[in-house]
């Protein structure tokens, strides 16, 4: 009876909040001009605002009756005192109840003070996901005829055995008669790999050395219908095309079509596949393949990756999703090269690690030999296959390093040479399933001269002539291009019947292989891991770009479609599409194997982050101009200026200071670049302490301050940082005002509490406004938020964390750690290799080590300056998924050090068996790692583009990062990322420097520590998946909500919201793009392409705290957005190059767990 009384109660006093609430909302309405549009909106917000604290408090009362059911369930007497409220709870209950939050120790928000507060940003949400949502991460079943990389590693010695003239391998033997029955088939491709960018800049590299190579490839292939070539890279055949004639561009497409010329793969660049994220790596693709399409009608069939430092399974399936059939790879282990070709696995059908079925599987042919250049590409024997390299005849500038050239091929040598090179290529046929035989023939930057072209295809010639001349040599030879060959595969294993015949056919008596080909090694105990983190700065200033030009694709395309929807022309934002177009390109061009790798020279580096940099200036430029017309329907400027600035490209970036005053309300815009509601803390810097913010309908939001530092003991006076919590819809932008507040106001943003340990606080300091304490000698810091208590040792470092939500403590001990170089005459630590000289040595903190905090209702802080580092520690008091996680924020500055690599290491408690761990391929899936002790340290670091796991059967805790960056777990229990390197040598790559041109680099992490509600560790499983918190936490990382200051000085004319999506996207799908496309001359067209990516979960966790629901990947694009008119939308491949199905604007569709999904949307 008591627990009726307290429920109906309850339910009287929320139904009384909200009766008076709606009065005054309609009472503020009638007011208003029925025929002003802001009032309209301002309605609307108001309704939304109604609905949405209904539902919140129906939460609450539900809430709190299970609360009570509970305790009255377990017979306890009930006592209004022992009942802990949490924020969810404020505003609907007594002011003695609203004085007691359960918020944080040592100063607690007074939220009652906030008597206009938006109360449904207090419910803490939860994630419906449906139980089906979970049945593929739990079913991680594997074909038995798999191979699996990661067994294969089991299983090889790593001896490095003299292998005799194919040094990393083994003798190879052959019967002269095994081709009487079939001849041995021969292509010989003539390819050129053009770079761009690495010794020289892109530019440079045009005008030197690809403008006349493709030149020359018109002319020369024009001589002889016999001669072939291959091209990759489409930024500098886009390039070149806009300096030829109409004439040579009719050449070129005569060319294609009669087979002389084939493009492979199709992107701006080939690009690297350890530190790229999937978003770039597609975007670059299709950047190329629309290109190719609008200009040369082409659609690539044949992916060709001859350089990039290791390879990614990601790589498969992006290009088998976009409809190509073959792929090849050259960079391996070379430890795994000799395996694969001791049991005829060159040959493959590459399948993803989570591919229940095959719809995956990906034809691919990997090199055998150490390198792509002509010694290792005719057979096991460089210095004979490097005889038959004929741009190094005598005289000119390159030469065998064997010592024995070439040979023009005569009458009289013609036998003799035939047979040396045939005894080649029939030993290196034994290393594959089929008689077929590719045989490139280039290397960098080939073909730039006539007389290269005229030796390669002349004595070329003379010995094809001869074999295929005498019929008792068995073989048949000849020019070919990439597909050609795999072509002339498919024939040999009767899958085709003729040569045309080969679209969405993947050969099925080959082996299954699953996994991905890193850590790379060319020889002895050099393993390029150290690429994995050169150059961070420009990793970090990537990823940013990455982020914000996505942002800006989406909103681009959201004000596009809303226009048309409206019939307004608007000429401004459709004039910027030339200059989106270009950011594309940018963000393309460095994704390049010496681009984001930071294996670049000085000068290129700096080329690629002017170009970086103007990109993200354009990405901004855009968001400002396109919210501009979503809020305040103007296109003729920006009214809005996002609050990011930058000096340089090689400068940290800074937040524009709001100058804020009494006399009127500033209007701030946020936007959520992300498909689900955001409920988070969102930081800004305005010129006053006193600050007042409300949100778009006129509630006060909760906020803190604190000042800004320069160095520990330093702060500015001008400028304030605030974190205030909001909550953006999906998609949205809307509008806050910022205002000074008076001294007396009781809305004001709670000011920080500031404590220093072993040392004096500042002097000239805000003392009228902030609280500035030393602590006691040897005292431990302790930050507290609802849901973690992170614990300091006396210096200032994490070292354990107590999950309330998760109700765990564990382990956290973070520490710096640093890494030499080996010494005397070995090689040594360079852009490419990591070769350390032994385990690393802690970085040594003194005990008396000053640092401060910083500690309040919303954020607590812990920021340590060491010599080379600042590292800051940071926790969110909130209801959001910001608050799951511990942020990490080191700025590195290893300028003063040579040949140093310092890593950020974290020590656990955690039982992960045999060292096993998982990192990220590319931001798209997870594998797993196991630590090897027959392998040296270096082999053991792997590329972590966004996070790395490590877990046992009760804790499993993500490392989030916002940049790429090298990992490794090294012990158990443990995992490390490299956060800069500083070396002074070249390592004998080919870069002839070292790196020595580092920035201040800021680097930042989330640490997520979660619990397994039940044993969902599966063993050996090759793959593992993030949590639904998990995806969550790294989108919010890498995408965060932006912050727009007004140009206008009050918020007359700027609309309270623009809400683009009709409903959130479900809890597992991301949107990946909205692309509006080029009608082929820069304009924007009337199609866009929507790319959204179902995540697969692994359930077993807490679940996340976000309001949205899994629909078992149902999606209906027609009914997604609010104000896109569509005439028709097609399911499409990745890049567009081929239709599938047109979708039904009234049904579903449905996206399956892991697939990335693309649809051709045209508007009316």
């Amino acid at each position: 009876m008591r627990l009726k009384k307290i429920a109906a109660l309850i339910g009287g006093c929320v139904f009384t909040v909200c009766f008076i609430s709606m009065y005054l909302i309609m009472e503020q309405t009638e007011s208003r001009n029925s025929g002003d549009d802001q009032g309209v909106n301002e309605l609307e917000s108001k309704i939304r605002l109604l609905e949405d604290e209904l539902k919140a408090n129906k939460k609450l009362i539900e809430s709190l009756s299970e609360r009570l059911s509970v305790d009255f369930e377990a017979g306890s007497p009930w006592n209004p005192k022992q009942l802990t409220l949490g924020k969810s709870d404020v505003g609907v209950l007594s002011d003695d109840t609203l004085a007691q939050p359960n918020i944080a120790d040592n100063q607690q928000l007074v939220l009652r003070s906030y008597y206009n507060i938006d109360l449904h940003n207090w419910t803490r949400s939860v994630a419906n996901i449906q139980h089906t949502d979970c049945n593929f991460a739990d079913e991680r079943t594997r074909h038995s005829d798999d191979v699996q990389i990661i067994n294969v590693y089991d299983l090889l010695p790593f001896n490095n055995a003299d292998g005799g003239v194919w040094k990393q391998g083994f003798d190879i033997n052959y019967n002269a008669n095994q081709w009487k029955e079939r001849k041995l088939k021969v292509f010989v491709v003539p390819h050129s790999h053009n770079d761009p960018g690495w010794l020289k800049t892109y530019d440079n590299y045009f005008k030197d050395s690809t403008k006349h190579i493709l030149d020359n490839m018109v002319h020369k292939l024009s001589e002889d219908q016999n001669r072939k070539l291959i091209w990759a890279e489409i930024s500098y055949l886009s390039t070149w095309w806009n300096k030829i004639t109409d004439q040579t561009k009719d050449n070129v497409k005569q060319l294609i079509k009669d087979g002389q010329l084939e493009i492979v793969t199709g992107g701006w660049v080939m690009n690297d596949e350890a530190n790229t994220h999937y978003y770039a790596m597609i975007d670059q693709l299709i950047e190329g393949h629309q290109w190719l399409e609008n200009n040369l009608g082409v659609k690539p069939v044949s992916g060709w990756a001859i350089d990039p430092f290791g390879h990614s399974s990601t790589m498969a399936y992006i290009l088998r999703r976009m409809g190509m059939d073959n792929m090849l790879i050259q960079r391996v282990h070379y430890a795994v090269k000799k395996h694969f070709a001791a049991e005829k696995l060159l040959e493959f059908i590459w399948r993803q690690n989570w591919d229940q079925g095959s719809s995956t599987d990906m034809f691919c042919h990997m090199m055998p030999f150490y390198s792509y250049d002509v010694p290792h590409t005719c057979g096991p024997d460089p210095k004979i296959c490097c005889q038959f390299d004929f741009k190094r005849l005598p005289g000119g500038k390159v030469t065998c390093p064997w010592k024995i050239s070439p040979k023009e091929i005569t009458s009289q040598n013609v036998a003799e040479r035939a047979h040396t090179l045939l005894d080649q290529y029939r030993k290196k046929s034994q290393l594959y399933r089929t008689d077929v035989v590719l045989a490139p023939l280039g290397d960098d930057f080939r073909y730039e001269k006539i007389d290269e072209w005229d030796n390669q295809f002349r004595n070329y010639k003379k010995l094809m002539d001869y074999m295929n001349g005498h019929t008792e040599l068995n073989v048949e030879i000849q020019f070919g291009t990439l597909t050609d060959y795999f072509n002339a595969v498919r024939q040999r294993t009767g899958l085709l019947t003729n040569e045309e015949d080969h679209n969405n056919h993947i050969p099925n008596n080959l082996p299954v292989i699953s996994g991905d080909f890193f850590t790379y090694a060319d020889r002895d105990e050099h393993y390029w891991s150290g690429y994995y983190t050169s150059r961070p700065f420009q990793k970090n200033l990537n990823r940013a770009l990455e982020s914000r030009l996505r942002a800006a694709e989406l909103i681009y395309s959201i004000s596009l479609s809303l226009a048309k929807r409206e019939n307004k022309d608007v000429p401004v934002i459709k004039s910027y599409y030339s200059q989106l177009v270009q950011a594309r390109r940018d963000l393309g061009l460095f994704q390049h194997h010496d681009g984001i790798t930071g294996t670049a020279r000085d000068t290129v580096v700096q080329d690629y982050g002017k170009r970086l940099l103007a990109s993200l200036n354009t990405a901004n430029s855009i968001i400002n101009l396109a919210a501009t017309y979503l809020l305040v329907n103007s296109d003729t400027k920006p009214l809005l200026q996002l609050d990011e600035k930058r000096a340089s490209h090689s400068a940290l970036p800074a937040s524009a200071i709001l100058t804020i005053s009494q006399k009127s309300a500033r209007p701030v815009v946020f936007y959520n670049s992300l498909g689900h509601d955001r409920k988070q803390l969102v930081r800004f810097v305005v010129s006053h302490p006193l600050v007042e913010v409300y949100n778009e309908t006129g509630h006060t939001v909760p906020c803190q301050v604190a000042p800004v530092w320069f160095d520990t003991q330093s702060l500015a006076h001008t400028e304030f940082q605030v974190w205030c919590f909001v909550h953006i819809p999906a998609l949205s932008v809307v509008r806050y005002t910022v205002k000074e507040a008076g001294p007396d106001s009781k809305v004001a943003a709670v000011p920080s509490k500031i404590t220093y340990y072993n040392i004096e606080p500042p002097t000239e300091t805000h003392s009228d406004v902030f609280e500035l304490t030393k602590a006691d000698p040897d005292s431990h810091p302790v930050l507290k938020s609802d849901s973690m208590i992170l614990t300091f040792s006396s210096r200032g470092l994490l070292n354990s964390v107590v999950s309330k939500l998760q109700n765990i403590q564990t382990k956290v001990d973070l520490r710096f750690v640093e890494y030499g170089t080996t010494s005397g005459k070995q090689d040594k630590s360079g852009a490419y290799l990591f070769l350390p000289s032994g385990a690393a040595a802690e970085v040594r903190v003194a005990s008396n080590q000053g640092f401060y905090t910083i500690s309040g209702p919303l954020v607590s802080q812990a920021t340590l300056q060491l010599d080379n580092i600042q590292h800051t520690v940071s926790l969110y008091n909130t209801v959001g998924v910001d608050a799951t996680a511990i942020e990490i924020s080191n700025i590195v500055d290893i300028r003063g050090k040579n040949n140093r690599e310092i890593a950020m290491r974290i020590n656990t408690d955690i039982e992960n068996r045999d060292r096993m761990f998982y990192t990220d391929l590319n931001g798209f899936q997870m594998q797993r790692r196991k630590t090897m002790e027959k392998l040296p340290l270096q082999a053991n670091y792997y590329p972590m583009p966004t996070m790395a796991f490590m877990e046992d059967s009760t804790i499993r805790l993500t490392l989030h990062s916002a940049q790429p960056l090298g990992v490794a777990a090294l012990k158990q229990g443990q995992i490390e990322v490299m956060m800069d390197r500083r070396l002074i040598q070249d390592d004998n790559r080919g870069l002839g420097q070292g790196v020595t041109d580092n920035c201040k680099t800021p680097n930042t992490f989330w640490i997520s520590v979660e619990k397994h509600q039940h044993d969902s560790i599966i063993a050996d499983a090759p793959i593992g998946y993030p949590s639904l918190l998990g995806h969550l936490q790294s989108q919010y990382l890498n995408h965060p909500i932006l912050v727009l200051h007004s140009l206008l000085d009050n918020t007359v004319n700027i609309k309270p919201a623009y809400r683009p999506l009709i409903s959130p996207l479900p809890c597992d799908m991301f949107m990946v793009n909205l692309r509006t496309v080029d009608n082929g001359d820069n304009i924007p067209s009337n199609t866009m392409l929507l790319l959204l990516h179902r995540l697969a979960l692994q359930c077993g966790f807490k679940t996340a705290p976000v309001d949205c629901s899994t629909t078992d990947g149902k999606v209906n694009i027609g009914s997604l957005f609010r104000h896109m008119g569509l005439e028709s939308v097609e399911e499409t491949s990745l890049s567009m190059m081929y239709t599938h199905q047109s979708v039904d604007l009234s049904s579903d569709v449905t996206i399956q767990p892991m697939e990335i999904a693309s649809f051709k949307l045209t508007l009316l």
